[in-house]
């Protein structure tokens, strides 16, 4: 029998009847499968499917966490689970099975969810949509010819398919942001180091990749990152601890805050007509709730940090091809892995130390840069992303690009590949332009669901605080929420 009312709880809605008993976990997970079977046909967001081992999970017994009982759905990259299979989207990796769950896999079992399937990815995470080889692509729920974003599109769908309240993500590059808003829902990047990565990787893309989870209510992010912050054993640096549990600041008046805006491009040229008028609306809404607005955005050398992004990201993704070989024990070749991941583990592999030097004190400038900004401002704000959803395929590498690359992979020159990647980069950050810089300065930032556009599309709006500052954006995110609240709308 369905559950009554599940598509309007929260995760810690759902968790308080557990502790009622007027639920079991067992209800919640049966309801969370047969969700699974009802619309991943449509959607093709889960990769995985654990339903034997979530069911014997949810009989107990479980941990006394803030979410007990809670159907949950993983990512399937960004942490290992203990013997489940983990592909990341990438056919090198087909077959290959961790031993051990990664720290964070472990905090959120701690907080008591229960674990019933892994979610689509990008091949390693590199794109801002759901596309691989391997399991095809991943649709919108608010309009399934549309992505719902990447690199976390596969749990941002089920979220907002209300398939479970809440589901991991990871992002490198806007991987929570970029779904949250093509999916209409609330998502987080912490502050860098502020959610464990260990013990496997150290830093994710030199300290771009931070992971969380993507909600419906602000209040459910809040709790999940009370339970999973903190650094774990041996990392490398810390952020700076909460002055008291993020949670508390969700319902707290966030004051008057002075917000910087822009209805333009960070990373690329144009911004389409719907997402400036989303944030125009976010204005006018955070100017009624008595915020002051100026429109004033961060000034720097837009060539110099794309280009010491893709650098890092080459760098890291050359690396993790060498890591995945150790894995799974054989060599990955060009037919293993995409055509666009394989034109990053070429250019790695010919960049010299000092190029991915020269990069990350680009990227150390750029978080000084912001740092001082936010001497001036409590928040940034801009659109999420530079358009609304695109439609499935539209970001596909051009048969030219395609025929680029694989000239390149005989005959590998480094001006030419930078020359390839620039025009890729292009293609990809002109719809996603606006995320990645805060990956860059490791600040906290988040996209909140307040405008839809005619065609019936979510489009999200970002708000960026200075590091360690997620109290900030959780105070405010709950007053737009109250204000503006937006967990009754549904995809049909």
């Amino acid at each position: 029998m369905a559950i009554q009312g599940y598509d309007a709880l929260d995760a810690t809605a759902l968790a308080e009847l557990v502790r009622k008993k007027e639920l079991q976990p067992t209800e919640l997970v049966e309801e969370a499968i047969s969700r699974i079977e009802a619309v991943n046909p449509k959607l093709n967001a889960v990769v995985h499917k654990m339903y034997d081992q979530a069911r014997k999970t949810a009989a107990g017994p479980l941990p006394q966490g803030p979410f007990s009982g809670v159907p949950f759905l993983v990512k399937d990259l960004d942490g290992y689970l203990a013997n489940e299979p983990y592909a990341g989207g990438c056919r090198a990796l087909v077959g290959f099975v961790p031993d051990h769950d990664a720290e964070l896999m472990a905090r959120f079992r701690r907080a008591g969810v229960v674990i019933v399937g892994k979610t689509a990815t990008p091949e390693l995470g590199i794109l801002g949509v759901t596309e691989t080889v391997l399991n095809g692509p991943t649709r919108n729920p608010w309009n399934p010819e549309h992505t719902p974003g990447g690199s976390s599109g596969g749990s941002a769908a089920c979220v907002a398919a209300r398939v479970v309240p809440m589901a991991h993500g990871g992002d490198g590059g806007g991987s929570i942001r970029i779904p949250a808003s093509a999916c209409g829902l609330f998502g987080l990047k912490p502050t860098r180091a502020r959610n464990p990565l260990g013990p496997d990787s150290a830093e994710g893309w030199g300290g771009f990749v931070q992971q969380h989870v993507l909600t419906r209510s602000v209040r459910d992010s809040a709790a999940m990152l009370d339970a999973t912050q903190g650094p774990d054993l041996g990392a490398p640096y810390a952020a700076p601890p909460p002055a008291r549990p993020f949670l508390q600041e969700v319902g707290t008046p966030p004051g008057r805050l002075r917000i910087a805006f822009s209805t333009g491009s960070l990373y690329g040229k144009h911004v389409h007509p719907d997402c400036k008028a989303a944030v125009q609306d976010a204005v006018k809404l955070c100017q009624e709730l008595g915020h002051e607005l100026v429109e004033d955005a961060p000034r720097f050398d837009r060539e110099e940090l794309v280009r010491s992004y893709l650098v890092n990201v080459a760098a890291n993704t050359t690396v993790q091809m060498e890591e995945i070989s150790k894995a799974t024990g054989k060599p990955v070749t060009a037919e293993d892995v995409e055509p666009s991941t394989w034109a990053l583990v070429q250019l790695g592999s010919i960049l010299s130390a000092a190029d991915l030097q020269r990069a990350r004190d680009v990227m150390h400038r750029a978080g000084r840069m912001m740092a001082a900004f936010h001497e001036r401002y409590e928040l940034f704000l801009d659109a999420t992303l530079a358009y609304p959803p695109v439609r499935i395929g539209e970001l596909a590498p051009k048969p030219a690009e395609l025929a680029a690359m694989a000239v390149l992979r005989k005959l590998p020159l480094k001006p030419v590949f930078l020359k390839l990647l620039d025009a890729l980069a292009g293609n990809a950050l002109e719809r996603t332009p606006n995320t990645q810089l805060f990956n860059q300065t490791g600040q906290p930032a988040m996209s909140v669901p307040l405008f839809w556009n005619t065609a019936g599309l979510p489009v999200g709006v970002q708000f960026a605080a200075r590091f360690g500052d997620e109290a900030t954006l959780f105070r405010l995110a709950s007053q737009l929420e109250q204000a503006r609240p937006w967990a009754g709308r549904k995809p049909s």
